[in-house]
């Protein structure tokens, strides 16, 4: 600390101590104003990528095909599925859960079209549909079909006929997606071009516009959740009964996150006061360092709520985490008082508190930025709720800073010095253990090292990102439950959409019949519809069996809306939709599959046989509006020449591998079926999330290459030694590839949480060494002895160190009181690395300061 600042900070803290903590206690108090508004995020949008073109897509398409969000409700009956009283119970259900507000409509064994029991004609469909509702239906011919068509099967009743579907369809929400496309368009060209000023005022109102929209929808989708709910549990006498769907995820992440903040902080404030009295035995020593965490926790929430900045899953971690590491920055400065005292009782009470903030503050300063650099780096991930907790963590952990050193000392220096208490204890033992170890055994201690860091670094490169989403809950929570029940039963749980584009240099023809030659019919039709061949003659004759009516209506006109020129409903597209739904379904991955294929099936089975182009445009025209916005409409733009097909895959499948599967169904469709590389998209959720897994591995790259270089530039500049930046290093990196290197060893992916263990480790950990090698500096200019300075250090600022990795290890694990898995293996993992840093920190350190002698040798 210069002189100036110093005499700035002695003034302040000496001559207006109780100025400064009304300062801070009216600051803490106007932040805690702005808590009322305080919001939680748990949107979509947390899955996906920052600057995903993928997720553009996915909503272009959503919008296009109006496909938007949908909830499922398992419904499994006491009594038998088709008796009376199952279907009467279930019709009461539906009938409530279509009276919710926002759901759309309601896809069902008794709301959807039944086209085999029996087999009609579309004529006869077209004049009425039949449903399991309808009068004379054969119950039993119906079971069949939603157990075999190609339309149901695998998607509205189980395969052992106990267990059926509720598909809730929510309408597309075209506003959200048009004001979260013209801010995203906006971002990107700031971030490509720049912004006019017309252009950034025009940015700011969009993204506070569409934040307060975004803030209204997931409050509705909340309270639709809430309300299914309560229906759902009015029938759970008479059946058993899950709630599915991504607007039902959110809802409870948002309960977790929640339910997180309040265990997590609850739990932590308990600890840090048994540790307090634990430790120090002094009520000033409990109180004062509790006010610090709690104070810097409403502050930075308070500044949090002001600027509407949400929390996340992710960053529901911030309150414990903030109020273990704030508590670790002023349990350094309470044992360097303590010390203080004890060694000079006869300081005033100035002396003591501007001597332990002078001594203090460099190493706590350099502490707190390796910690930060560690935060800071996380803004590379690329994804936004870890982008977010990167920036909290950043802003807490330097007000926390700030408030350590302004709120302690001037307690103190309002408060009576006392008699000092620091009389030894048993953690300086313990301490003194180590670094007897480290120069008894060093070499031992160095070996073991290097063989942890060769069974480590095999381990990494073990190491996945592919994991199961499901396996984010525990067994018993209803969104494990209803996701393994679909998943298993009912077509799979994940979304996936294939969109097959027409070639660009393929011609729009006028008919079916134009576009294939009859020698390149790959239906097998030698004689398709044409203007110059016998098939016109007897196209009506053709017809009236298997389709029952004139396609054309009386007059002999092509009815409105009839389509003869689509790239993909004709004989040609239609196979090549098949070819890839046919391969999709025998991946054992796969579930449920949907095209237009589909509906080719349908139109097979009711002709008796293959149809020719004429056939299918007049099956497309005679369609009821109905079963064309079922079958057509879901699958077939003809305006963008394209087509989607759609699936859903299992979670729960063991061969599943996102990554792997999408680049199998790309190389099939380009190698297999013959399409161009440009034909095939893919989108849903499926693909952004596997984009954001296999973000990860880049993001660990270059989340840890920012930390070790940001952390070797404060080493350099605080001790001017390249040896002891390297050294203090290396302890920590061991730490964190012991913990990758486990994961990789048993099998635990990565994910957005412990994506950030590495770099916390390797930020928090070297917070040690910082302490560590600044005390030995010290000692070792008094001694001017290498070994009695590793043991002065031990009992010194090794206490400290003990007592800090002691509440950082409790703290993270802490953190299994989570009902988020990844939120408990985030707290196990960063427990066993901090419990390996610090083990480091006490043996290896030393060991490499004493073979290395960085500081001079004095022999």
């Amino acid at each position: 600390m210069s002189e100036h600042l110093k005499s700035i900070y002695r003034r302040l803290i000496t001559n207006h101590a109780k100025w400064v903590l009304a300062g801070l206690v009216a600051l803490t108090a106007v932040a805690a104003l702005g808590l009322p508004n305080f919001k939680l995020d748990a949107s979509a949008d947390s899955l996906t990528l920052e600057s995903d073109n993928s997720l553009d897509f996915f909503r272009q398409v959503n919008q296009r095909y109006q496909s938007g969000d949908f909830l499922v409700v398992t419904y499994t009956p006491e009594a038998p599925m088709f008796s009376d009283a199952s279907l009467e119970t279930l019709q009461k259900l539906q009938n409530e859960l279509a009276a919710v507000d926002g759901v759309s409509g309601i896809n069902s064994i008794l709301s959807v079209p039944l086209l085999y029991s029996p087999m009609r004609s579309l004529a006869e469909q077209q004049k009425s549909t039949r449903t399991l509702l309808t009068p004379g239906v054969n119950k039993e011919q119906a079971r069949d079909e939603f157990l075999n068509s190609p339309i149901y099967r695998d998607t509205l009743l189980s395969s052992d006929g106990q267990t059926t579907a509720l598909q809730l369809s929510l309408a597309v929400n075209n506003q959200y997606i048009e004001m979260v496309r013209a801010r995203d368009a906006l971002r990107m060209k700031r971030q490509q071009e720049g912004l006019s000023s017309e252009e950034t005022e025009r940015l700011a109102t969009i993204s506070a516009e569409f934040l307060a929209y975004r803030t209204k929808v997931q409050a509705q989708d909340h309270q639709r959740v809430e309300t299914i709910r309560q229906i759902l549990t009015r029938y759970q006498s008479q059946a058993q009964v899950f709630l599915g769907g991504v607007s039902m995820i959110t809802a409870d992440m948002i309960d977790f996150i929640r339910s997180d903040l309040v265990v997590f902080g609850g739990a932590i404030v308990v600890f840090i006061i048994l540790m307090l009295a634990l430790i120090f035995r002094q009520w000033r020593f409990v109180i004062l360092p509790l006010a610090v965490c709690i104070m810097s926790v409403v502050s930075v929430l308070g500044l949090l709520s002001w600027v509407d900045w949400r929390l996340t899953v992710i960053s529901s971690n911030f309150v414990a985490l903030l109020l273990i590491m704030t508590l670790a920055i002023t349990i350094h400065l309470v044992v360097r008082y303590r010390e203080l005292h004890a060694r000079h009782s006869e300081w005033s009470q100035e002396q003591l508190v501007m001597a332990t903030a002078s001594q203090m503050i460099k190493p706590c300063l350099y502490t707190a930025l390796t910690t930060i650099v560690a935060f800071v780096s996380l803004v590379v991930s690329d994804i936004r709720p870890v982008i977010d907790f990167g920036w909290m963590m950043t802003i807490g952990l330097s007000y926390a800073l700030i408030l350590a050193f302004l709120l302690l000392p001037a307690s103190l220096m309002v408060l009576p010095k006392g008699e000092p208490k620091d009389k030894g204890d048993k953690s300086a033992a313990t301490t003194l253990r180590f670094s007897r170890i480290a120069e008894k055994h060093g070499t031992a201690v160095v070996i073991a090292a290097l063989v942890a860091a060769g069974v480590s670094g095999y381990g990494i490169t073990q190491l996945k990102v592919e994991n199961r989403f499901i396996d984010y809950f525990h067994k018993d929570t209803e969104i494990y439950q209803g996701m393994s029940l679909i998943d298993r039963q009912l077509g799979g749980t994940v979304s996936l959409d294939i969109v097959l584009n027409a070639p660009e240099n393929q011609p729009q023809a006028s008919s079916a019949a134009e576009a294939v030659p009859a020698e390149e019919d790959e239906f097998g039709f030698d004689e398709p519809f044409s203007a110059d061949n016998s098939a016109s003659n007897s196209a009506s004759d053709s017809f009236d069996d298997p389709f029952g009516g004139d396609p054309f209506g009386a007059e002999g006109s092509e009815p409105a809306g009839a389509q003869s020129d689509s790239p993909w409903f004709n004989p040609v597209g239609l196979q090549t939709i098949g070819e890839i739904h046919q391969y999709l379904e025998s991946l054992p991955e796969v579930g449920k599959v949907q095209s237009l294929y589909t509906l080719y099936q349908v139109t097979e089975d009711i002709n008796g046989g293959a149809l020719n182009n004429f056939e299918l445009t007049v099956v497309r025209n005679m369609l009821s509006d109905d079963i064309r916005d079922f079958l057509v409409a879901p699958y077939l733009s003809d305006s963008d020449g394209q087509t989607r097909i759609t699936l859903r895959v299992k979670e729960t499948s063991p061969d599943l591998k996102r990554s792997e599967l999408v680049e199998k169904i790309r190389n099939f469709a380009i190698d297999d079926v013959g399409l161009a590389s440009e034909q095939v998209q893919f989108t849903g959720m499926l693909v952004l999330y596997n984009n954001m897994l296999q973000s990860l591995f880049t993001s660990q790259i270059v989340t840890l290459g920012a930390v070790f270089l940001g952390i070797m530039l404060m080493f350099l500049v605080l001790f001017r030694s390249l040896t002891i930046a390297i050294i203090s290093l290396l302890p920590n990196l061991l730490a964190a590839s012991v913990v990758l290197g486990g994961m990789g060893l048993y099998g635990i992916p990565l994910d957005m949480m412990t994506i950030t263990i590495a770099a916390i480790t390797v930020g928090v950990g070297v917070d040690h060494a910082i302490h560590y090698l600044y005390r030995f500096r010290l000692e070792l200019a008094e001694t001017h002895n290498y070994v009695e300075a590793m043991h002065n250090s031990h009992a010194s600022i090794g206490r400290a160190m003990y007592y800090t990795a002691v509440i950082i290890i409790v703290g993270f694990l802490i953190l299994t009181l989570s009902e988020f898995i990844p939120s408990i293996y985030f707290g196990v993992l960063t427990a066993l690395a901090m419990f390996a840093a610090i083990l480091g920190s006490l043996t290896l350190l030393p060991k490499l300061v004493l073979m290395t002698k960085p500081f001079g040798r004095f022999d």
